[in-house]
């Protein structure tokens, strides 16, 4: 059971000596009360900025999703699982056993196994404000406080979000600096996990006016999120020496917790009428001990870890949003710089002993004086991420009959990539020159650039009657440089690592042997967008989309390896928005068909190496609703239900033709035309249920919420999936009961109430051919 105590009220909408962290819980984003009895009760308008102006949600024919500022506090949100749990559209992904390590995914377009350092850029962005926040590893966990709304838009919004924005974007949008008054809050958690530790989080906000148009916006957290994973004793022998190991110093109840703290500034002046500038910064470190998958062959929440499992990731964002009117056209000026520092300790045990098992590959590893030893591996990861961005648009008048929104773009990524896999007493002949104790060693600098024009335009032919166009002309050149490889006194190969150094005149790389491999890849394209919307009245319209959306190409980590290319996605979509019952009730929702080209498909390949092949062509499917409804003035009643069917259009053989092109005939296909896409399920839906009521001067409130999600496939491949095996449905009960007066209130709440152990995703540390029969299972959180 968890508690949260949050004096005060959502600031802008009291204003004191202590105005509020959050809503009074008689109230909500989505409806409001009417001031006389006799009046009924009715949704409120949710405004929202998805094109890039101010629009109210029921009149951008888009299929999009909002959670408001009181939705994710009566929600107890409190990272990005909790977010995409949310949406119906979003599936989400942790990859490996590093929590901060994931993907997100929308409308199913998921191949699977994306998220490694050099893996393909992600399908699905995610904006902070303004900024662009998604990493070639993936997004960033940010802490959801103080946020003013979390909007999902669903398919492909490339025209104007760009390369990672393929299949859908996510924008998380923060309360602003208010010159207007003064107003402050805070919240505080304690919790407690079913067979597992306790947690707690402390959050604050301050606004200060500085003066009539300039205002400071301060918001702090700090996160405790308890262990519930024991990482019990063991021992493992290693057929080929003999050699016996055992986890006694590591062996530890609720190893898996981890701790995030951080801050967020903004300053927002208003240099006169028409111009306003608003700087702001954000750093967040989380500090993650353990791992987060269990090993059903030990025990439900157990499993045997021999080497340490941690991750310390630090980021900072910078940002500078200038917004201003030049005549009577809008004029919005973005720039960010993003900062991350992904330090990991990775048990790679199981990598060695199925190796040594399956191939005698403990032979081959002996110290100084020849003898053999534990050859047990463990990386230590040390990656930095840099990302710098630029966008300047301008607007016309929303209100014209011809109106346009139009801009340019341009993004830098780096990612220093060093991963060094350890073998503790590893003779110097064996190890990497320069490397005590390591067995290879990936010293590489990876850097994805692109820039671009886009535009949309939008004509009114009647008051009911629009149409949208939009285009994106867009450069990428990507590159990857470095060292990857063996010493070549334990592998001598010609074409990587040391073998390639001492065969090869190459030039230095720091750090690091040599510089192996320094390649690069250029595109550049085109995607569009067409969009007719038809008010049938004031209260409903329906609407039909064409678009696009496109990934870049990259370089394979194992530079002796193809370039990957650009996958695009086309989309078509006819969708609705509804007001009924005097807007008591919403029904918004759309249904498409998705067609994904040469898609790209991440594997763990030759010594765990990750490669990135283009596998064909997919095909996508789907209905997406959801529904808001004020039943009377003291219940609400919201949900949302997303159905799929996502497969293989052609055979996927693993290989390309003569033209780089995916070969489709074969006479064994790793994944035959009709293979389900991975990750996705079939159907998912939430259903939420909020009554509020007064208890003598207390105003009362009870929840409960409902969330399914149906069963997923492991693994594109048919091989591979029948190792892993499916990920099976699970149903999901939270229940929420709390009470407030003024500017404060109390929530107790039980998450997982009937404690069902979720699958979410499962994993091997190599190759599942190899480390199949050694899976593990990452699951909720329990009760």
């Amino acid at each position: 059971m968890k508690g949260r105590i949050k004096p005060g009220s959502r600031a802008g909408l009291a204003r004191g000596a202590l105005a509020t962290a959050i809503v009074l819980a008689i109230s909500s984003s989505a409806w409001a009360q009417q001031a006389s009895s006799e009046e009924a009760p009715v949704l409120e308008a949710v405004t929202v900025t998805a094109q890039k102006r101010s629009e109210n949600l029921q009149k951008v024919p888009i299929s999009i999703q909002v959670l408001g500022t009181e939705q994710l506090d009566e929600l107890h949100v409190t990272d990005f699982q909790d977010i995409a749990t949310q949406f119906p559209s979003v599936s989400f992904q942790r990859l490996g056993e590093v929590p901060s390590n994931f993907q997100v995914y929308m409308r199913g377009v998921a191949s699977g196994g994306d998220g490694n350092h050099s893996g393909p850029l992600p399908t699905v962005g995610v904006y902070v404000d303004e900024q662009p926040v998604t990493t070639i590893r993936g997004a960033i966990d940010l802490h959801p406080y103080d946020i003013q709304r979390v909007e999902a838009l669903a398919g492909p919004q490339g025209t104007l979000y760009g390369a990672s924005s393929q299949a859908g974007t996510i924008r998380i949008i923060t309360n602003k600096p208010d010159a207007s008054g003064f107003a402050a809050g805070y919240g505080l958690e304690l919790n407690s996990i079913s067979d597992g530790g306790t947690g707690h989080v402390a959050e604050g906000f301050i606004n200060l006016p500085i003066s009539e148009n300039a205002a400071i916006r301060l918001v702090g957290w700090d996160r405790d999120d308890a262990g519930y994973i024991d990482n019990v004793f063991g021992e493992r022998t290693f057929p080929t020496s003999g050699i016996t190991i055992d986890n006694a110093d590591r062996a530890q109840d609720d190893f898996n917790y981890s701790n995030t703290t951080g801050a967020r500034a903004a300053l927002q002046i208003d240099l006169n009428d028409n111009w306003t500038i608003t700087p702001s910064v954000i750093t967040q470190r989380q500090d993650i001990n353990g791992s987060f998958g269990v090993d059903p062959d030990v025990g439900e929440l157990e499993t045997t870890q021999f080497y340490p499992q941690t991750a310390e990731d630090r980021w900072t964002q910078s940002a500078l949003t200038v917004q201003g009117r030049i005549g009577n056209f809008d004029v919005t000026y973005a720039y960010a710089h993003l900062d991350r520092d992904l330090d990991t300790e990775s048990d790679y045990s199981d990598y060695a002993y199925w190796y040594d098992t399956l191939f005698g590959y403990g032979t081959y590893f002996y110290d100084d004086n020849g003898d053999l030893i534990n050859p047990s591996q463990y990386i230590q990861s040390a990656n930095g991420y840099k990302k710098q961005s630029h966008e300047l648009r301008i607007a016309s008048p929303a209100e014209n009959r011809l109106r346009f929104v139009a801009g340019v773009f341009w993004q830098d990524q780096d990612n220093d990539i060093q991963e060094r896999y350890r073998v503790d007493g590893l003779a110097d002949s064996l190890s990497v020159t320069g490397w005590e104790d390591t067995i290879w060693l990936t010293r590489q600098q990876r850097q994805d650039k692109d820039q671009a024009f886009f535009g949309e335009v939008s004509f009114d032919f009647t008051d009911r009657l629009t149409a949208t166009a939009g285009m994106r002309f867009f450069e990428v050149d990507n590159s990857l440089r470095g060292y990857f490889g063996f010493n070549d006194g334990y592998v001598s190969n010609p074409t990587y690592g040391e073998g390639a150094c001492n065969t090869q005149n190459l030039p230095p790389y720091p750090n690091a042997p040599c510089e192996v491999f320094n390649k690069s890849v250029q595109e550049n394209d085109s995607i569009g967008k067409f969009n007719l919307s038809y008010q049938l009245n004031d209260d409903v319209m329906v609407y039909g989309t064409w678009s696009e959306g496109y990934r870049p190409g990259g370089i394979n980590r194992r530079g002796t390896l193809d370039p990957y290319v650009s996958d695009y996605l086309t989309n078509w979509e006819l969708g609705w928005k509804s007001r009924w019952a005097d807007g008591r009730l919403t029904f918004n929702g759309a249904v498409f068909e998705q067609s994904w080209d040469d898609f790209q498909f991440a594997i763990l390949g030759q010594n765990g190496l990750t490669e990135i092949k283009n596998a064909n062509q997919a095909r996508i499917r789907g209905i997406e609703a959801d529904i808001s409804w004020a039943a009377t003035y003291n219940l609400r009643l919201s949900g949302g239900v997303a159905l799929y069917d996502a497969e293989l259009s052609e055979n996927y053989c693993g290989f390309t033709d003569a033209n780089g092109k995916p070969e489709t005939d074969c006479a064994a296909p790793l994944a035959p035309q009709g293979t389900r896409l991975p990750i996705t399920a079939d159907f998912k839906g939430n259903l939420t249920a909020r009554y509020t009521f007064d208890v003598g001067s207390f105003e009362a409130h009870v929840q409960g919420q409902l969330l399914h999600e149906g069963e997923r496939s492991t693994d594109l491949r048919t091989a591979e999936r029948a190792i892993l095996g499916d990920l099976d449905a699970y149903t999901l009960f939270d229940l929420t009961a709390g009470f407030g007066r003024g500017n404060w209130d109390v929530d107790f709440y039980i998450k997982n109430v009937f404690d069902e152990r979720a699958e979410l995703s499962r994993f091997t540390q190599c190759a599942e051919a190899v480390c199949g029969d050694q899976a593990y299972t990452v699951v909720a959180r329990p009760r």
